[in-house]
């Protein structure tokens, strides 16, 4: 569907169901002790209210994750191990570079050669320049 096709449908047949289960949520929430874990989860979906139906007023916005799902699996499966970088400052080095590669990745470029390609001509780059070397504007050398 087309971003408006997808809004269309979203008024149509999504809003009224999300309209529906606020009410709900805020007529449960009277009948539920304070400090409980079920008030603290219904209190949180309310908060998060506008967060939560973004997609309702935006045909463009996706309701799940599951196209960043796969690309953040295989780093958070290797977070335990990194948990043992020695201090804070080895373990932010290595999201810098995590972060370089999912973006390579996502910039249709091969990670590696891109990561290769940077680190070895980084140092005589020019330092006003250095955007060139993000991911997004990247060409290699």
């Amino acid at each position: 569907m087309s971003h408006e096709e997808r809004l269309q449908a979203r008024q149509a047949v999504s809003r009224p169901l999300w309209e529906e289960f606020e009410v709900w949520l805020k007529l449960q929430r009277t009948q539920v002790l304070d400090g409980s874990k079920i008030a603290e989860a219904i209190d949180y979906s309310l908060d998060a209210w506008n967060a939560l139906t973004l997609h309702l007023d935006d045909g463009a916005v996706v309701i799940d994750n599951n196209l960043i799902e796969p690309q953040i699996k295989p780093w958070k499966l290797g977070a335990k191990n990194w948990l043992f970088a020695g201090s804070a400052l080895p373990g932010q080095r290595a999201a810098v570079v995590m972060r370089r590669v999912q973006s390579g990745k996502l910039n249709g470029l091969d990670p590696w050669a891109y990561l290769r390609d940077v680190l070895t001509r980084i140092h005589t780059h020019p330092s006003q320049r250095l955007e060139e070397l993000l991911p997004h504007r990247w060409r290699p050398a």
